[in-house]
């Protein structure tokens, strides 16, 4: 890529600069009172975006065990998520559960609704696609509620950029807030980053992740039913598209991208990428739509000239790999075994693992539990947390990797978090009646990245 950064801050100002940036903000000096001393009184959460991985949050909020706490209202673009999450909740939890009609909320405007159920202190789960995450985020701070929001927070330099100024104004505000890459509540990464960083690894060379499977989720998805207008048909399957999303690479690919570079406790600082779109056709021969490649392949470079190169693909019938590794001077790491962040996580003498490892974990604990009992511990005895900056700089570095094979040039970590391409602006001033952030042409098709043509856009 190539812009002009001369005004524009650097990747080590952006890491080096995001706290103090909070003294700046229109909350400075309105701190929250701690509303729930010693684990005594009721915290009600509140639900927005009712899909899978919301229902899934809601039940480990609710699963928490430090204090007493209720879920007291939903909210969700579309009536029929609503209905199915709450029933899967309520099925999980039980008298835990306090959503009477009256605090069931549908349509673009039901986050707000769904807060304003709240008083300050409380919880709100963030789990729509990812491209509102700034519009409710702001919302809440407004509300004084603490937030947990699921990855990525971020799809694009400008969100990413504006999630920084948000996260200051939380801090301020004394918000706690956790973010859905759990792979770092994972107690055999955890205890694999400790060895690490004692340095049992000695100094690493190289990692490697791995995600490939079949297609999953909304990958991949087919022209436009004529029952559904194009806003409705891009939420609903957000991830085929890249303002809603960042696409299957930042929806899928963050957690080994989160975790191998926590492994390294850095950030890397550029990316080259390849990838491509190939069986682009139903059994049926019908053309899909979406704009993900079916492959990725990405070489990240760190300061220090080490490197991380992560593949994925979603293909059927293709070998299935879902794993990620280290390298280092000393010997070699497998992180996760199986999936985002599965364990055991093991350390081997040797460039591979041969023999029996040196070290392996035994914690079998459930990551996503641990996040939420770590946020809820948080708010309950009033002490600083937050996940927000991790988040932004992980989804920046998924969405630089992702640019990289999309443009078919290297981009740097600075290019990512400069560009100006927002995919979709104005999505706080969204209605049903609006028109879709993306429109497909004559033939039905939406736009798909073309490596080579234009160095500073995706599409």
């Amino acid at each position: 890529m190539s812009i002009d950064n001369s005004n524009l801050p650097s990747r080590r100002e952006f890491i080096q600069t995001t706290g103090s940036l909070a003294a700046a903000t229109m909350l400075a000096g309105i701190p929250i009172p701690n509303v729930h001393p010693g684990g005594s009184d009721l915290i009600q959460v509140a639900l927005v975006g009712c899909g899978g991985r919301g229902s899934g949050a809601a039940v480990n909020a609710l699963s928490t065990t430090s204090g007493p706490i209720k879920l007291v209202a939903m909210a969700d673009a579309f009536a029929d998520r609503l209905a199915s999450s709450f029933d899967n909740v309520k099925a999980a939890v039980g008298d835990k559960m306090d959503v009477p009609e009256e605090r069931k909320f549908v349509g673009f405007d039901a986050y707000r609704h769904a807060m304003d159920c709240l008083k300050p202190g409380d919880v709100v789960i963030l789990t729509t696609p990812p491209a509102f995450r700034w519009v409710h985020f702001t919302y809440a701070i407004s509300k004084r509620l603490n937030v947990f929001m699921e990855k990525p927070v971020t799809v694009d330099g400008p969100t990413s950029r504006r999630m920084l100024k948000l996260a200051g104004d939380a801090a301020v505000a004394n918000l706690k807030v956790g973010v859905g890459l759990m792979s770092r509540h994972a107690k055999p990464l955890q205890e694999l980053h400790d060895r690490i960083q004692n340095g049992k690894l000695g100094e690493i060379v190289l990692m490697r992740g791995y995600r490939m499977h079949e297609p999953a989720g909304f990958f991949e998805s087919l022209p436009k039913p004529e029952d559904k207008t194009h806003l409705e048909y891009q939420i609903r399957r957000f991830h085929s598209f890249l303002w809603a999303s960042g696409g299957c690479f930042s929806d899928f690919y963050i957690h080994h991208i989160d975790h191998i570079c926590w492994m390294k406790n850095a950030w890397p600082v550029t990316a080259q990428a390849l990838g491509g779109r190939h069986y682009r056709q139903s059994p049926e021969g019908i053309t899909y739509v979406d704009q993900n490649f079916d492959t990725y392949s990405v070489e990240y470079t760190f300061a220090d000239g080490s490197k991380f190169n992560f593949d994925g693909r979603c293909m059927t019938g293709a070998q299935g790999i879902y794993s990620s590794y280290i390298h280092g001077t000393k010997g070699f790491a497998i992180a996760s075994r199986a999936n985002d962040c599965g364990g055991p996580s093991a350390i081997y003498k040797g460039l591979g693992p041969s023999g029996h490892p040196i070290w392996q974990s035994t914690d079998t604990s459930n990551p996503y539990q641990n996040e939420w009992d770590t946020l809820i511990q948080a708010i309950r005895k009033d002490k600083p947390y937050s996940e927000v900056k991790r988040g932004v700089e992980a989804s920046l570095v998924a969405s630089m990797g992702r640019m990289a094979a999309h443009t078919g040039n290297q981009v740097s970590f600075d290019d990512m978090l400069n560009c100006e391409h927002e995919f979709a602006p104005g999505l706080d001033t969204l209605t049903s009646d609006s028109i879709a952030p993306l429109m497909p042409d004559s033939t039905g098709r939406y736009p798909v990245p073309q490596p080579g043509l234009n160095p500073k856009r995706e599409y």
